[in-house]
């Protein structure tokens, strides 16, 4: 139930399959619909959370409605979807926010363990910061209250009552749990802010908040099953002790990665503005498409070029010639393969102008996700060619302080 800030900009390279034709599609989701025109999307891990949230709630069922049979199941599925739609609401919160201060929103993820809204930028001030934090967890409160008191006027002891109860309580667990002080919780971003308004500093918050969410994950992989096992008695099963280690053991690695990469993203981010498409721009040598490979090789080694571009017949660029594609072909086929063959067409996204720099430049990457760009003077005539690869390791490079 978390929402990430800068993600996409601060992780650099654009996700999802860099030939394919739209980078922000994530791979296996099923678009829902788009509120306020940010897309929502559920991806597979949900249905298993679905379908183990049915499993568990419908044995509850069993004790509480012992005369519902296997209809339980039904019940149950019904509470798991009126749960994560509880979960979009406190995302969209998140999304209303983010979209009144003009930060963007890429998109709205339910997953495994609850929903994420994909920020794209960052808040500008720490107040926002936090208002932008703590809009998703009062959301999750109201909503509790709301069906706290649509349960007192309904009959416990009836379907509508069971759900309505099970919906107030969950959203209480979710409002407390994502209150907690530590990333990449909604808590975590409230003591980020918090820190950054004393400091002056949002990397010093960063770090607070990070190291705050790694005990938080250490608390929740040893004390969430002692807790359990507590509450549960002697006559605890092995199934149901197995189930709370496995679930405690996910979320605390969850929460651990998302810290971690809270504080890789800050980093990043402080590097992007030092950014400058030219410094890491390789030469090209420029052939024609019929050019075989293995001559169009041996011209690039004698100009000491990193890259190979397809001209036409009047010099003017066409396509560029994949690296990775070039790897794949054995030395002995070079000289009887064309770079033709083994090029990408030169569309107008894959054209960077050489003034680029920072989240520009990863925004124009992620408009058109490829391996390689030709960059163009602002005559735009060539200038070189950026790798995919060479902005990864520059960014890899900048986050060991290199």
């Amino acid at each position: 139930m978390s929402d990430t800030r800068g993600q996409q900009t601060s992780a650099g390279p654009p996700a999802g399959d860099p030939d394919g034709p739209d980078g922000d599609e994530p791979r296996g989701g099923i678009l829902m619909g788009r509120p306020f025109g940010v897309p929502v999307y559920v991806t597979p891990s949900w249905f298993v959370i679905a379908a183990l949230i049915t499993w568990i709630f419908g044995d509850r069922l069993s004790e509480v409605l012992p005369e519902l049979g296997f209809t339980r199941y039904l019940v149950a599925l019904s509470f798991a979807v009126a749960f994560y739609a509880s979960v979009l609401v406190h995302e969209l919160a998140h999304t209303v926010v983010a979209l009144r201060y003009r930060l963007g929103v890429r998109r709205i993820r339910l997953q495994f363990f609850g929903g994420v809204s994909e920020i794209e930028k960052e808040a500008q001030s720490p107040g926002r910061e936090f208002w932008l934090a703590f809009v998703g967890p009062l959301l999750s409160l109201v909503l509790g209250g709301v069906f706290y008191l649509a349960v007192r006027a309904v009959d416990t002891g009836t379907v509508p009552g069971v759900l309505l109860a099970g919906l107030m309580v969950s959203n209480l667990v979710v409002a407390a749990f994502n209150l907690l002080p530590g990333l990449p919780l909604d808590g975590g971003r409230m003591l980020r802010a918090v820190v950054w308004g004393i400091t002056g500093r949002p990397m010093t918050g960063t770090v607070a908040a990070a190291w705050a969410g790694r005990i938080l994950a250490m608390a929740v992989l040893i004390g969430l099953p002692l807790f359990s096992a507590a509450q549960a008695g002697p006559d605890r099963s092995t199934v149901d002790t197995l189930i709370d280690g496995v679930l405690a053991a996910v979320l605390a690695v969850i929460i651990w990665v998302g810290a971690t990469n809270s504080v890789r993203n800050a980093r990043l981010k402080e590097a992007l503005p030092l950014l400058e498409v030219r410094d890491f721009t390789r030469r090209a040598v420029h052939v024609t498409a019929d050019t075989p490979l293995g001559e169009a090789m041996r011209r690039a080694r004698e100009a000491e070029a990193g890259a190979i571009l397809v001209v036409d017949g009047a010099g003017a660029p066409v396509g560029l010639v994949k690296e990775h594609a070039v790897s794949a072909v054995p030395e002995h086929r070079r000289p009887w393969m064309s770079v033709g063959s083994l090029a990408r067409d030169l569309e107008p996204g894959l054209r960077i102008p050489l003034d680029l720099t920072g989240e520009q430049l990863l925004a124009a990457l992620r408009r058109t996700p490829a391996t390689e760009y030709l960059v163009v003077r602002p005559d735009g005539s060539p200038y070189g060619v950026l790798t995919l690869a060479d902005l990864e390791r520059r960014l890899t490079a900048a986050l060991a302080g290199r």
